[in-house]
């Protein structure tokens, strides 16, 4: 009987096979008793050890390759993430509320306090990424590196309306941090942050993106955090979230809590709007942002229903809800001049789609003043095309915000917004076009401009004898007023006379 042709053609098959699974085995005995005699051990330490050694000669981090372990990120972002500690000069920015607390209680250290906070070197000559709350109000500030190597460090700039500054130490070869692409990300991706929480030196902690885009947290006035589950503690401020191939995608900023600590809650501002930062504070000493001259709300169901946002445009497409709702507009600024109206809703800027008035707000800051940018706006229902010029938001109004909750106010200046008195508001006003000063455009009722008698449409001409010709002379003598001064001495413009007036300190 003729036997099966499966077996031998098996068997011609498996032979090779066969060897080589054998040969494997056998590279396999060998490679374990290197490894137990200690021999690859070396090897593979020694190459860590490299990959260390180049970094601290002030090369940037090695790429990583992801899914490797976390542990090989951590060896190359630590060396570029730095102590911090400050001495307060005296002066508090003020504590954050209960539920929305950052770290070092959103504050510079008091006076004779030592605060520990983190930062992250971002050049081998010594320039480090932190937040302004670390450094506020600080006359001694030193940084120390992983290697416990310190320095005294000296403040490049700072930005408190997003919450970074720029700081720099006398040092050359660095290890610095990769910069990831923060638009790049997505929620439930795995993150690394790493700092000092409680003075505890280069702690690791991981979790996820819990979300982006995060505003109206209430924490800075310009708003666009990533929110981490990563554990977040006080002295984690200034340090960097970091991707699973170690470009770091944001600072870490603040946390939500009612305890004080970590309830999982933790909020990082985006890369690219800290390098933004940071260009603009290195080149020009400060952050020069963009003005459009308009007054924001969310929309709604109701709202939309009411401005027709949910009706058919010329084409018959259906409208989203997303966009800013136009509820003011200033008098001659940029969105006036460009035809904007009060009910339009901006649907798109620059190009981009706009969610909300969060985000058309930091598009707009964002924008070069003096440079043409293209709208989208729907009106009654039809889409429109306007292009509007970007304005200063130096030379845009100025608002000084009343304390609430039955606080005594801030200053003098509480509950005022005030804008420079241009050549068209001076025209509406009829006023002569040589009069110089701010014009009042807002008081807030219940506040000592409101109890004054201040109105809108009145010129400030002086303050404590000294002359206002426009914002940046009345943004430094509210400043420069003395805190325990009882009253303020104002020269006031209405109808084309002249008066003085006292705005009292407080209540």
């Amino acid at each position: 009987m003729k036997k099966s042709g499966f077996k031998p053609a098996f068997g011609k098959i498996f032979s090779p096979w066969l060897a080589l699974l054998l040969a494997g085995f056998a590279l396999g005995g060998v490679a374990s008793a290197l490894y137990q005699g200690g021999t690859l051990k070396s090897l593979l330490g020694s190459v860590r050890i490299a990959g260390v050694d180049k970094l601290s000669a002030g090369m940037p981090s090695p790429p990583i390759i992801p899914n490797s372990g976390f542990a090989r990120v951590v060896a190359a972002v630590s060396p570029s993430v730095v102590n911090i500690s400050c001495r307060g000069a005296g002066t508090d920015t003020g504590p954050s509320s209960s539920d929305s607390d950052s770290d070092s209680d959103n504050r510079g250290p008091a006076p004779g306090e030592q605060s520990m906070a983190s930062g992250v070197l971002v050049s081998p000559d010594g320039l480090i990424i932190t937040n302004y709350h670390v450094i506020a109000d600080s006359d001694d500030i030193k940084v120390c590196l992983l290697d416990k190597r310190c320095f005294p460090a000296t403040l490049v700039g700072a930005d408190p309306k997003t919450d970074i500054a720029v700081l720099r130490i006398k040092a050359s070869g660095l290890p610095v941090i990769r910069w990831g692409d923060s638009d790049d990300i997505a929620p439930g991706e795995f993150v690394l942050a790493i700092g000092n929480p409680f003075g505890l030196s280069h702690t690791v902690t991981m979790g996820i993106i819990s979300a982006v885009g995060r505003a109206s947290v209430g924490i800075a006035d310009y708003e666009d955090f990533i929110q981490t589950d990563a554990a977040i503690n006080p002295g984690n401020s200034g340090g960097p979230l970091v991707d699973e191939n170690g470009d770091v995608i944001g600072i870490n900023t603040a946390i939500f809590s009612r305890s004080g600590g970590n309830q999982g809650i933790g909020f990082a501002v985006p890369a690219n709007m800290v390098r933004s930062i940071m260009d603009q504070l290195v080149k020009q000493g400060k952050v020069v942002r963009g003005w459009l001259g308009v007054s924001l709300q969310d929309l709604t169901p109701e709202l939309s229903e009411k401005f027709e946002e949910t009706g058919k445009t010329k084409g018959g497409d259906k409208l989203s809800m997303d966009g800013a709702l136009v509820s003011d507009i200033s008098a001659s600024g940029p969105a006036a001049q460009a035809g904007l109206r009060r009910g339009d809703v901006i649907t798109g800027f620059a190009g981009k789609p706009v969610k909300d008035p969060a985000s058309l707000k930091n598009m707009i800051a964002a924008a070069t003043p003096g440079s043409e940018v293209g709208m989208t706006i729907i009106r009654n229902g039809m889409r429109y095309s306007i292009r509007a010029r970007i304005g200063d938001l130096d030379s845009g109004p100025v608002r000084i915000n009343a304390a609430a909750g039955g606080q005594k106010y801030e200053s003098a200046f509480s509950g005022l917004g005030v804008m420079d008195l241009t050549g068209d508001i001076s025209k509406q006003l009829g006023l002569g076009s040589d009069l110089n000063g701010v014009v009042i455009i807002d008081v807030q009722d219940g506040t000592p401009a409101f109890d004054s008698g201040l109105k809108r449409g009145d010129i400030i001409k002086e303050i404590e004898k000294k002359p206002v010709r426009d914002i940046s002379d009345f943004k430094r003598l509210a400043a420069r007023t003395p805190a325990d001064e009882k009253t303020v001495l104002f020269l006031i413009s209405r109808a084309g006379k002249s008066f003085y007036t006292t705005l009292k300190q407080g209540r």
